[in-house]
């Protein structure tokens, strides 16, 4: 019988090899859906709501006459939340109260600062005037996701809050829409796919055009939400899931793999692996793994990301895990040890670090604050989470007094001048004549 999941250890002189090839994803672009994906864009973007309608009949197995039946009406949201049961409402806005807080948080203000000769310099922040949130449906849906990205995009102040979302054969998922209802989303379009981004990239008579997309979707939605970058912002192209576990071997090993079960859920190519320096705690993870697994809903799955890109390795101490963590720069991490606070200034690279034996990641996707959008693949180490910075600018502020415009002229001079642009020049010096 195979292996439930990689077994290595660091001491291993091949172990650089075995992690490199563990940790390798990348999202090529498959030619095939890159055609169609062009093809779709472009017909959004020359024929509008015809296109839109066209598409959603064919891929959603709708009977849509024109665009404005794609529309869905502030009352139907709002009978949404009314509609579904009681401990699913209290949940989400328990979570959305929670995730409101936390981004309050990061709320930035602009700033002025004068200076001795009167010139004032600065920043003004300002939040874009219309974004776009893009929730998978059908099969997957996630209103968890429809609260972490549309809630930071009402506390920065955008002014409008766009969400599609796609409805196969009509049928509206209630708790995504009770779920828009409490986030406070001002317009709901149920359409999907490629043709969803490039309606709200591009703008038709029933969609607005937004400043920034955001949101996951499959391969289709990734490929053009790709392809459409530069013409409106993105949030990222999102690789698959991924937790890595630092563990000191006292944390319950069922918990552990709980854990790393809960990644694995997502996908096959979903990554779950546990660093810990003591062998016999991972031997009882792995016997914890078989205890478990037979009995999880989502079995096929879990057990594909195991096998194919999970891992339990060995490390000589946690001085070398945390080398390794930084290493990976995972989209999860789990300080499951005894002192999470002496090492966590260590962690150079991680999407969010869930600290101590009690933190389970699963708190932070759903209701602990802060966003569950993160970086994936590595990306960790130059991306953030999701935030209210993502849906502001910046823009700056310059304003010259009269002696402020003589003495920078001055500088501005001399650096034209070693370009060769001579109005560049002359424009500075003539406020200072």
């Amino acid at each position: 019988m195979s292996q439930l999941i990689h077994l290595l250890n660091t001491s291993e002189s091949d172990f650089a090899a075995k992690l490199d090839a563990l940790l390798s994803w990348n999202a090529d672009t498959n030619e095939e859906v890159l055609g169609v994906v062009k093809g779709i864009l472009h017909a959004v973007q020359t024929q509008g709501d015809k296109a839109l309608v066209e598409y959603t009949n064919r891929f959603d197995k709708r009977e849509v006459e024109q665009a404005s039946e794609l529309v869905i009406g502030a009352e139907q949201i709002q009978a949404a939340v009314a509609r579904i049961p009681q401990d699913k409402r209290d949940a989400l806005t328990q979570a959305a109260e929670r995730i409101r807080v936390y981004h309050e948080h990061q709320k930035q203000d602009s700033w002025q600062y004068r200076e001795v000769n009167g010139t004032v310099l600065g920043q003004k922040i300002t939040p874009l005037d219309r974004v776009g949130l893009y929730a998978p449906g059908g099969k997957a849906f996630y209103p968890s996701s429809v609260l972490m990205a549309a809630i930071p995009a009402k506390v920065a102040g955008v002014e409008e809050v766009v969400l599609v979302t796609p409805t196969p054969a009509g049928n509206i998922n209630d708790i995504v829409l009770a779920a828009a209802g409490i986030a406070g989303i001002d317009r709901v379009i149920t359409i999907g796919g490629a043709q969803a981004v490039a309606a709200l990239a591009y703008g038709t008579e029933t969609v607005p055009k937004v400043d920034k997309i955001v949101g996951p979707g499959n391969i289709f939605v990734a490929t053009a939400k790709r392809e459409v970058f530069g013409v409106v912002d993105i949030d990222m192209i999102a690789g698959p899931s991924e937790i890595l576990v630092v563990c000191d071997g006292q944390t319950s090993p069922d918990w552990v793999a709980m854990d790393l079960f809960s990644q694995a859920e997502h996908d096959e190519q979903a990554q779950a692996i546990l660093l810990c320096p003591d062998q016999a705690f991972i031997d009882s993870v792995y016997a914890s793994i078989e205890k478990l697994l037979p009995d999880m809903q989502r079995k096929p799955i879990i057990e594909a990301s195991l096998k194919g890109r999970g891992a339990l390795i060995k490390v000589a101490d946690l001085d070398e895990a945390i080398a390794l963590v930084n290493r990976i720069a995972p989209e999860h991490l789990e300080l499951s040890i005894a002192d999470p606070e002496a090492v966590v200034d260590k962690i150079r690279h991680a999407g969010a670090i869930f600290m101590g034996r009690y933190t389970s990641e699963s708190l932070g996707d759903y209701c602990a604050g802060p966003n569950h959008v993160l970086p994936t693949s590595g990306t960790a180490r130059f991306s953030s989470p999701l935030g209210v910075y993502d849906y502001v600018k910046r823009s700056s502020i310059i304003y010259c007094s009269e002696q402020g415009a003589k003495e920078l002229g001055e500088i501005a001079s001399v650096l034209a001048r070693s370009e060769d642009l001579e109005a560049h020049a002359r424009s500075a010096e003539m406020r200072g004549d």
